[in-house]
């Protein structure tokens, strides 16, 4: 999949729109949190698995779903409890027209396939869509998507 780099610096990831729901609020103050290099495992990263099924896993296992997961919890929003990035097509409510801080779920390599990504949706232009997300560079950080790759946006049920 190629990826477009639209980081922003670290700092103004951290600053909050107004009116952003209070899960991306808690989802950017952990922008910067990375894998460590190999032998070592991110202790953070850890706890992101803590609420799914693959519990205890390191920061070596993808970890895009369960940063979601993590990130709503905190807020007192049941995820899905999966780490399959694709599990949060079944979740939720449909939307249509996305919204900041909606889960965008993408496809990676193959659309019909089981892999995938997600993370919470920021912004799009005519190319790519911009998530805040987990396991995005082997870290917490902004990137950019093909938009082509979108599955769906969801938002919780609450």
């Amino acid at each position: 999949m190629k990826i477009q780099n639209g980081s922003m610096e670290e700092s103004q990831a951290c600053q909050v729109d107004a009116g952003a729901p209070e899960w991306l609020t808690i989802a950017r103050s952990e922008v910067g949190v990375a894998q460590y290099p190999d032998g070592e495992s991110n202790p953070r990263i850890t706890e992101y698995h803590h609420d799914t099924n693959i519990r205890g896993y390191d920061d070596k296992a993808s970890w895009c779903s369960s940063f979601v997961n993590w990130s709503l919890v905190q807020a007192g929003i049941a995820g899905t409890g999966s780490a399959l990035a694709r599990s949060w097509l079944e979740w939720g409510k449909t939307l249509d027209t996305p919204e900041l801080g909606c889960i965008a779920i993408l496809s990676r390599d193959d659309p019909s396939g089981w892999k995938g990504h997600v993370g919470f949706f920021l912004r799009a232009d005519e190319e790519y869509i911009y998530l805040l997300g987990g396991n995005q560079l082997g870290k917490v950080c902004e990137n950019g998507y093909p938009l082509a790759s979108l599955l769906g946006y969801r938002w919780p049920e609450v």
